[in-house]
């Protein structure tokens, strides 16, 4: 069970990525591979081809919700407007431009593959079914990493980590700490950044934006990745 932290106000970050019994980077990464090559491996019928990000051996951990069309053709997450919007927060948080982000936090989702669309034009959004058929391997991710802090974006993405099915309200601007997939992990929750969304423009998503920026800003763990140059390339 998720334990609500103090709007406004970053968690301590202790715990839930020690370095006792961690294995090194080297190991870190290749366990990734594996867990990247099992992913690509994957193709239920009627979704389109997998994606994820680069093996990063980081403990930040972001979770989206699944890939768009766009992500689909160029084979990365969050490749397309919602991923300029994310990024673009995540600058103002951390000082971090997109190609450090990507190079430092570890970018997975609920579901790796493109769900289609519906009949009505829109991104389908995967069933409680289908994103079960993904948590094995973002439990292996988590496993592997044990990262510190978990970066769930949009309503998916948030009920996969805390379970929350509730208002955004109820948790953006606030953190969390919960045990996901039996890491004790911190949890700052953003909205999704999707172009047809109102919800972070008007309040009171626009100040509770404002508030999980400034917690992630905050969090130890930022600042230890993204501030101090300990970015473990793709390629290390």
């Amino acid at each position: 069970m998720a334990v609500a932290g103090r709007r406004g106000r970053a968690p301590g970050g202790a715990g839930g990525r020690g370095g006792q019994g961690r294995p090194l980077r080297g190991g870190i990464l290749t366990a990734l591979r594996a867990v990247q090559r099992d992913i690509a491996a994957f193709r239920p019928r009627g979704f389109g081809p997998p994606v994820h990000g680069p093996a990063v051996a980081s403990g930040i951990f972001l979770l989206g919700q699944a890939p768009g069309p766009h992500e689909a053709r160029l084979g990365r997450p969050f490749a397309w407007t919602a991923g300029k919007t994310l990024f673009r927060w995540l600058e103002r948080a951390t000082g971090a431009d997109e190609d450090r982000v990507r190079a430092g936090v570890y970018i997975a989702a609920v579901v790796r593959c493109f769900p289609g669309k519906t009949s009505g034009g829109g991104d389908r959004v995967p069933t409680a079914e289908e994103c079960a058929l993904w948590r094995g391997f973002v439990a292996r991710e988590v496993e592997i990493l044990r990262p510190r802090l978990v970066i769930p974006v949009g309503r998916l993405a948030i009920q996969e980590v805390l379970g929350h099915a509730g208002p955004l309200a109820a948790v953006i601007g606030r953190a969390e700490r919960t045990r996901f997939h039996g890491v004790d992990v911190d949890v700052i929750p953003l909205p999704h950044p999707s172009g047809a969304s109102t919800w972070f423009k008007v309040e009171p998503g626009r100040t509770l934006l404002e508030d999980a920026l400034r917690l992630v800003a905050a969090h130890p763990e930022v600042a230890r990745t993204l501030r101090r140059g300990r970015v473990t390339p793709a390629g290390a």
